[in-house]
């Protein structure tokens, strides 16, 4: 009877432990969405972004994608963002699509422009550049270089 109430203790104990980790991991880890106004962007393609990534600018977090949906007239990805009050992005800011690395996670990056006037909220970042697909390039790279004949990429002889 006694070790069954120790074993309770200390189950309670690593259960509290646990919830008390995943709080605090949660709670530094900056998942939650950003709250603030909403922006609008339009890309060809949006291969790996998810509702939910990061909206980045300088390497910060700033914002969040709220939802993507597709234009049925334009056949373009619009996505749907959410920016901080604090960060207000002039009107040729561009954003484009990154990866954190080979196999991570997209996030828009934000590069702020040089213009005085600033996107109004429920606006539009016109500038945008689609996310770069490493099996299209290895495509272009090995299937690009197969039409070229042997030595025909090399200078010819100089003539004296």
């Amino acid at each position: 009877m006694n070790r069954n109430v120790i074993e309770t203790i200390m189950g309670a104990v690593v259960l509290l432990v646990a919830v008390t980790f995943l709080a605090f991991a949660y709670t530094t880890s900056n998942l939650g969405r950003v709250e603030g106004y909403e922006v609008i962007a339009k890309f060809n393609r949006i291969d790996g972004l998810e509702n939910g990534s990061d909206v980045r600018m300088s390497g910060i977090k700033i914002g969040s994608v709220l939802d993507q949906r597709l234009d049925p007239e334009t056949y373009l990805a619009v996505v749907r963002l959410s920016i901080a009050d604090a960060v207000r992005l002039p009107l040729d800011s561009s954003a484009k699509i990154q990866s954190e690395s080979l196999l991570g996670n997209s996030y828009i990056s934000l590069e702020p422009g040089a213009d005085e006037a600033a996107i109004e909220p429920g606006g539009e970042i016109r500038y945008t550049q689609d996310p770069l697909i490493l099996g299209d390039l290895i495509g272009r790279f090995i299937f690009g270089g197969a039409e070229q004949k042997p030595g025909a990429a090399e200078d010819p002889p100089a003539q004296p």
